[in-house]
């Protein structure tokens, strides 16, 4: 548990509160390590929800699959991040309604079902950190749905590649398309328009952002008609 203790506070500060807490104390005493490779499958759509993660290392990616193959991502969870859908799924003794998989090598604190319900009742410094946690992802959530559903592409695109100025993603057309929930044919098309614009230069698995400022200039423009 020593061990465990140090990892927590100096890689996850927020979670040092949780040890002022015996209730927190002893759900951690009884949680794991998990340590998985990068492109490791955490949960896929219909599986049982078995432990409550919290990320101290790496980065995962929690994505929806359609009937016809296409994915969408919903969210990224980094270090000191949990599972929105993961703690719905406790909450509810539900099934996992969309997957996740390890971005990159990742190290996870894994508490137990019945560890977590019943940490959750007896410790108010836990359920801080866990309703706190859900809050904020579940409001990120929210605003990419209406993002989706009232937002043109071509604005969710440029605001994506804008966040990235001056910066050079490995990233593909389909990455992105999946990262935005629409067609790859559609954002190759956009990407095309914004090299010939000068905003952007296409490479072969990588996307350099060179004017930041023009991809903001388009993205107003848009959204001013």
């Amino acid at each position: 548990m020593e061990a465990m203790d140090s990892q927590l506070i100096q890689q996850v500060p927020a979670l040092a509160v949780l040890l002022t807490d015996a209730s927190a104390v002893k759900a951690l005493e009884q949680a794991a390590i998990v340590e998985v490779p990068a492109r490791t499958t955490l949960f896929r759509q219909g599986d049982s929800c078995e432990n409550y993660l919290v990320v101290i290392e790496g980065s995962v990616k929690v994505f929806a699959r359609s009937e016809q193959g296409r994915e969408i991502v919903l969210y990224h969870i980094g270090s000191g991040g949990s599972c929105v859908l993961t703690t719905s799924c406790l909450f509810a003794h539900s099934p996992y309604p969309a997957e996740g998989v390890s971005e990159t090598a990742m190290k996870a604190v894994a508490i137990p079902a019945k560890v977590f319900e019943s940490a959750l009742a007896e410790s108010v410094a836990l359920r801080d950190f866990v309703f706190n946690t859900y809050s904020e992802r579940l409001s990120r959530l929210i605003t990419l749905v209406q993002q989706i559903a009232f937002e043109r592409i071509d604005v969710r695109l440029a605001r994506y590649l804008a966040k990235h100025a001056a910066q050079e993603l490995s990233l593909t057309h389909q990455d992105l398309a999946e990262e935005l929930g629409t067609a790859r044919e559609v954002v190759s098309r956009h990407l095309k328009e914004f090299e010939s614009n000068g905003w952007l230069r296409l490479g072969r698995g990588r996307i350099e952002v060179i004017d930041g400022a023009g991809l903001q200039r388009r993205i107003d423009e848009l959204l001013s008609q």
